[in-house]
């Protein structure tokens, strides 16, 4: 009888991909009358989990925002929508890209507004680490984006070790 768990067959970034649609009212607003940057950040990490969570079929936490680039502001008002797509998995963790967008629920002119990075990490009944399932990659653009997250992996690996170094210099 084998104890190790079984992995998963692998999975399509298409398998797992989520989409939110919500209307921007009042109580999102930031004082400026546009919508709040934290609630944008909010919701695309709960489009990202739920990318993840989707993929690797079990709970997932945050562990980074890789990166949240604001390029317009969201008038209150607008419809913004959220799409989530897995663009890397390693043993246990995963990253999601969050595209947003708002539009004029009347007529459906929109524009790009944020593009966001995060990085999740499955958990197993206990609350530890657990293993997902790999990416089965389809095309040119999924190749890509594998590609662009294993290089802001690499920098995100450098930016630990460097930490790292620093916090044990300073302890000294």
């Amino acid at each position: 009888m084998n104890d190790q768990p079984e992995q998963e067959a692998n999975k399509r970034p298409s398998d797992s991909e989520i989409e939110l649609a919500l209307l921007m009212g009042p109580n999102d607003a930031n004082a400026m009358g546009n919508v709040h940057g934290g609630v944008i950040m909010r919701l695309a990490d709960e489009a990202g989990a739920l990318a993840a969570m989707r993929h690797a079929g079990k709970l997932v936490v945050t562990v980074r925002i890789d990166s949240m680039t604001f390029l317009e502001p969201v008038r209150v008002g607008y419809l913004l929508q959220l799409k989530a797509r897995v663009n890397w998995v390693g043993n246990t963790s995963i990253e999601v890209g969050v595209r947003v967008e708002a539009s004029n629920p009347i007529t459906g002119e929109g524009i790009h507004t944020n593009s966001a990075y995060f990085v999740y990490v499955a958990l197993d009944e206990r609350g530890r680490p657990s293993p997902v399932p790999g990416l089965e990659l389809e095309n040119e653009a999924q190749r890509r984006r594998w590609q662009e997250a294993e290089e802001r992996r690499e920098i995100r690996l450098e930016k630990r070790t460097q930490a790292q170094e620093s916090w044990q210099s300073h302890r000294r």
